[in-house]
């Protein structure tokens, strides 16, 4: 007993010099101290699974090849061209926005792209419609990305189309999450390997790393066909995107179809994910970055960022966009649990007289996830931020849309988990006509939603402020 109790005193120390060294903020590393030296075992444990600062100590570090070096180096000449964009060739929509534009090149390493054609893609029906249509036109390859791979009818389509186009030498990879996919079975993964198609997960649960990785997810959703064609958004793979859930109806989320030169930078995301599961730094090579033809007009970004980026990218995108509004800014989203400088910015631009909305699901499809949203609910309601809840179903969209011009549409959640602990990729989108059509969307959907009323949500039960109360304590982990 003596000798455990040293260890684990010894453990203690490491980590508290760990904390010190590679603490993130203040508050959060003497949060972990006090949790490590008064809960037993405990406290080391939640630790290792929620507190290790993933952007001190990566999963995984990019190789710097030669062609890598090489993009880095037109990233930093694109950055710096910005900084003269009075005596440039930078198309006006990204002066009108070049701060932002200049933050998301900095932070995520992706310069914006002109002449793309973009469409979003309003729920599961439409979206799935667009992709095996594009899937079954496949030449050469196709990548696959999802957090939540499900078995059903979905899942069928997708091997049947798959399985055919690899015995037409078409080159396949399969990439999953171990935790968001853990139902995706043997038997349907053998069938897709057995057809010669590249298949590995994110971050498997393994014994040995277990504890590193549990908290740490791949919750992007992305397909690339022949570099020509990409899809990324809210939406996974599961049949309640067309079916509904018997629990809480039919699901409502956005995705986006790209085509143009954004491809290539979604492909990238794809690639590094790819060279992180599988080892093989294959999918860098430049043959699968194709010089995109210009089918359309519209400029985008992609907004990149996981526990290990340098920088939590898609947190400060939504950071100033928010802070940047000149006269709206809303927000769909299924779980909003801002932080403190999300919810300040959100504050402080309804407070400034921005028109800021949140519209979001009145039915949610988890207990504490229900709690710890509406937990934020008062303040936000003080300050003059209008909150809708959607009464239909479940509102699954992440998509944010301000000032008739910029619009985000993408994986990620504005919480905690999306900004730290979990990979994320979001389209940024300089467009007015696409924004203009989304903000027509939104208003509609808030007039069929519920507005909440400050004056009566201050008369809500002592029980539910205690739930709330309560929900709060695992913002961390939710």
């Amino acid at each position: 007993m003596t000798v455990a109790l040293i260890l684990y005193f010894l453990l203690a120390i490491v980590l508290m010099f760990r904390l010190l060294l590679y603490g993130i903020r203040p508050t959060k590393t003497l949060a972990w101290l006090l949790a490590i030296f008064t809960i037993p075992i405990g406290g080391i444990l939640f630790y290792f699974i929620l507190g290790r600062n993933r952007r001190k100590n990566k999963f995984y570090q990019l190789k710097k090849t030669k062609e890598i070096t090489q993009y880095y180096a037109k990233v930093d000449d694109y950055y710096n061209t910005l900084d003269k964009s009075k005596e440039s060739n930078i198309p006006t929509v990204i002066k009108e926005h070049i701060k932002l534009a200049k933050l998301i090149t900095k932070g995520s390493k992706f310069i914006p792209t002109h002449n793309n054609e973009l469409i979003p893609l309003k729920n599961g029906k439409a979206t799935f419609e667009a992709i095996f249509t594009a899937l079954k036109k496949a030449k050469n390859f196709i990548h696959i990305q999802y957090y939540i791979f499900e078995e059903g009818n979905l899942a069928e389509k997708f091997k049947e189309i798959l399985i055919e186009k690899a015995k037409k030498g078409v080159e396949i990879r399969f990439l999953y999450d171990a935790l968001g996919s853990r139902t995706l079975s043997n038997k349907y993964l053998k069938s897709l390997k057995e057809a010669g198609i590249q298949v590995y997960s994110f971050l498997p649960m393994r014994l040995g790393k277990f504890l590193s990785s549990i908290n740490y997810r791949n919750h992007r959703k992305i397909i690339i066909v022949d570099g020509i064609i990409g899809y990324t958004g809210g939406i996974n793979v599961s049949d309640k995107y067309i079916t509904g859930d018997a629990v809480l109806g039919n699901w409502y989320d956005m995705h986006l179809q790209l085509k143009g030169s954004v491809v290539n930078s979604l492909q990238a995301v794809f690639a590094l994910d790819w060279s992180f599961a599988s080892g093989n730094d294959s999918l860098l090579n430049i043959k699968y970055f194709l010089e995109n033809s210009t089918p359309g007009k519209s400029t985008a970004q992609i907004v990149a960022s996981g526990p290990d980026s340098d920088f939590s990218s898609i947190h400060q995108l939504y950071f100033s966009i928010i802070n940047s509004a000149k006269k709206y800014v809303y927000i769909t989203n299924p779980y909003i649990i801002p932080g403190e400088a999300i919810k300040e910015s959100l504050q402080v631009a309804a407070m400034s007289g921005i028109d800021v909305r949140l519209l979001l699901s009145a039915n949610s499809d988890s207990f504490l996830v229900k709690w710890n949203v509406r937990s934020h609910f008062e303040n936000l309601l003080e300050s003059g931020v209008k909150i809708y809840l959607y009464p239909d179903g479940f509102l699954h969209s992440k998509v944010i849309i301000s000032d008739n011009e910029l619009t985000s549409i993408g994986t990620a959640n504005l919480d905690i988990r999306s900004f730290e602990q979990n990979y994320e990729v979001n389209t940024l989108i300089y467009d007015s006509q696409i924004t203009s059509l989304l903000k027509q969307d939104f208003l509609k959907d808030c007039k069929k939603s519920n507005k909440i009323n400050y004056q009566e949500y201050l008369k809500r039960p002592k029980t539910d402020r205690l739930k709330e109360g309560l929900a709060k304590v695992f913002s961390p982990v939710l």
